[in-house]
């Protein structure tokens, strides 16, 4: 009786859920890709040009994530306040989500989806009482427009600090590309990529051009469409001139050294099956969002065709010298399923309108604050050249600061949404091997 009371309990909370997450319509896609249309969020005393810093942080603490108020409570860094603007998501993107609304269906297992084809698979605004909630912001961001069909980081400096000294310890020069097989919308052909026996939905591979010690290092990712199967990925050692299988667990450990996993990549890079999913709410908040060629740009690496890198600054030279906005954000906790994976929990800061992973922050085991990620967002059209138009919102600086190790990891991106970098024929083991010799 006991049991069979609970279950009917359980079915009553999913059903009601279930009850409260009704269909989307057109009125929802527009304003989830439009949510700047009719007004943008204020706070008492902000405005653009203006600085948040140890003197006036106080007056800001509600729009600032915990890592953020308590890094310039500390005098860590200090925020550069710009105005809000929209990042209009490419508009074949958007016009994907009308045709293929409510196709998209979820089932009793996270991880579970069936019939979505392309878009937003769920541009509703999130419901606190929908069990499914968190899991569906999840999927939007999985199927979102981050480096489009296709797109590269061309190249890609990371730089190991020590927070205290300020000591760079180890500079890294990487490219690395990204390629949709399936779910495109811009590049031909369309919606899927033909010759894909395996199934898969993403493909991921890095190079390392520098230092000499690692050089030809190579990552190859693919990632199934079926959520519920395991990646397969395989690493490329050039000390060792040859391929091998890369172990689950190797994600979750430091990526060469650093203070990222391979499971950190553009915020979160793994399954939504690794994951338990919470929506945790709607803020307004303040978010590394900003126009590349106004900002404060670095001499260093500078490219033969003029392109200048994100400047870095503050404690430990970790902070990259962005403009921040205050910008409409979905919190996402994503707690892992393995009791022995290294991290108790991540906090997501989704930006409610790109569903890119600008802020997130990270707990141990214990739940103690342990690292925070900032990946800043370029608006496309004050970029390169070749990226205005594309509707895309661009990585282009990144942190990760181990608040407990005293140490950083930077990295300086020149993003390209160029699908002639990223040809299918790169996304091989075979091609790992040839490009070792």
């Amino acid at each position: 009786m006991k049991k069979q009371l609970t279950s009917m309990i359980t079915g009553m909370v999913l059903g009601l859920g279930a009850m409260s997450a009704s269909a989307a319509d057109l009125d929802d896609v527009e304003k989830s890709f439009y949510p700047y249309k009719n007004s943008v969020p204020t706070h008492e005393g902000l405005k653009g040009g203006m600085t948040i810093n140890q003197s006036n942080v106080e007056q800001f603490k509600d729009i600032l994530d915990e890592g953020m108020y308590q890094f310039i409570k500390d005098g860590w860094t200090e925020m550069s306040v710009t105005d809000t603007i929209a990042f209009e998501l490419n508009a074949a993107y958007i016009e994907a989500t009308r045709v293929n609304l409510n196709t998209a269906k979820l089932g009793a297992a996270t991880g579970d989806i069936s019939g979505f084809i392309s878009g937003r698979p769920f541009p509703e605004e999130p419901n606190i009482d929908d069990p499914k909630a968190g899991e569906k912001l999840a999927w939007n961001y999985k199927y979102g427009y981050n480096w489009g069909d296709s797109g590269s980081v061309y190249p890609f400096y990371w730089k190991f600090r020590d927070l205290n000294s300020a000591k760079v310890e180890r500079t890294l020069k990487f490219n690395f590309h990204f390629l949709n097989l399936k779910h495109r919308v811009n590049d031909e052909p369309l919606p899927d990529l033909p010759k894909n026996p395996a199934n898969l939905f993403r493909a991921i591979y890095v190079q390392v051009l520098e230092p000499f010690d690692v050089k030809n290092t190579q990552l190859l990712i693919h990632r199934y469409e079926d959520d519920l199967k395991r990646d397969n990925a395989w690493l490329y050692l050039g000390f060792q001139r040859r391929v091998r299988r890369l172990a689950t667990g190797q994600v979750t450990d430091s990526f060469l050294g650093s203070d990222l996993m391979i499971e950190d990549f553009e915020g979160y890079n793994g399954r939504i099956s690794d994951m338990s999913w919470a929506y945790k709410g709607t803020r307004n908040v303040m978010l590394p969002f900003y126009k590349h060629n106004e900002q404060k740009l670095t001499e260093d690496h500078k490219m033969s065709d003029g392109y200048q890198f994100v400047e870095y600054g503050g404690k430990g030279g970790c902070f990259p010298q962005v403009d921040w906005q205050l910008r409409k954000a979905y919190v996402l906790e994503s707690t892992p399923v393995d009791p022995n994976h290294p991290i108790g929990k991540r906090v997501h800061y989704v930006d409610a309108e790109t569903f890119t992973l600008p802020r997130t922050v990270i707990y141990d085991r214990k739940g103690d604050l342990w690292k925070t990620f900032i990946i800043g967002q370029a608006h496309p059209d004050y970029h390169l050249e070749k990226n205005k138009g594309s509707g895309v919102s661009i990585d282009d600086s990144f942190m990760m600061l181990d608040v407990q190790g005293a140490h950083c990891t930077t990295g300086q991106f020149k993003g390209q949404i160029d699908s002639a970098l990223s040809p299918r024929s790169k996304f091989t083991v075979q091609n790992m091997r040839v490009t070792g010799k």
